[in-house]
């Protein structure tokens, strides 16, 4: 059922034109009702489902907040601080822009959180969807690159650092040379693969591209 589950969700509306949330959600259900009528000891059950329940609603309610502040600083004009000052029109810089602040921003906040900021972000910039789509793929990688060395830049480490698992700083030393080679690398192949555009500004940038075939990988 969880193999089932988990090909449903990763072919979602493309194929089988059902969303992968409905798709996530009735696999969690099938899967605990198998485990429960499977002979699973019933006091086992009521400590294990409201300690899933709990870390889930826990990430529910993390995504709110986030999203809370950042339609807050939205709504007052906070991301025009920063989109004032890219001024660029060349596509390989602006890819280059985004994808720095992108990795140091992640720095200092959840990877989760610097993707919802930065989408919001681009939607300032970029007006086409296809091309925003395009970047947004690199602003997950320069997040979960840029929060992978710090201990505040992702849930998983975060708990660790509190638990006492792990040290800041050796943490930082051994792990910022791997997270910029996986945030450059790909920004140095798009850099020769990326035919350069012509750019028109209107009130957001606005691309008219041009992709060479080898671009999507």
């Amino acid at each position: 059922m969880f193999i089932i589950g988990y090909a449903a969700i990763a072919n979602n509306e493309h194929s089988i034109k059902i969303n992968k949330t409905a798709s996530a959600l009735l696999t969690g259900v099938l899967c605990w009702t198998i485990y429960i009528m499977g002979g699973a000891d019933v006091h086992l059950v009521s400590e294990q489902l409201p300690e899933h329940l709990g870390e889930i609603s826990g990430i529910l309610f993390f995504l709110l907040g986030a999203m809370t502040i950042v339609e807050l600083i939205d709504a007052h004009d906070g991301f025009e601080v920063i989109t004032e000052k890219i001024k660029t029109t060349d596509v390989r810089k602006l890819l280059w822009t985004i994808s720095i602040l992108t990795f140091f921003l992640s720095l200092v906040l959840d990877n989760l959180t610097t993707t919802i900021v930065m989408v919001s972000l681009l939607r300032k910039l970029i007006s086409d969807k296809q091309i925003r789509m395009f970047f947004l793929g690199m602003v997950v990688l320069a997040a979960n690159a840029g929060g992978a060395w710090s201990q505040i830049g992702d849930v998983t480490t975060t708990m660790l650092w509190i638990g006492g698992q792990l040290t800041a700083t050796p943490m930082m030393i051994k792990l910022i040379l791997p997270s910029l080679v996986c945030a450059i690398a790909p920004l140095i192949l798009l850099s020769f693969t990326l035919t350069c555009p012509t750019v028109r500004s209107s009130n957001a940038i606005r691309f008219q591209y041009k992709f060479t075939s080898n671009t999507w990988f």
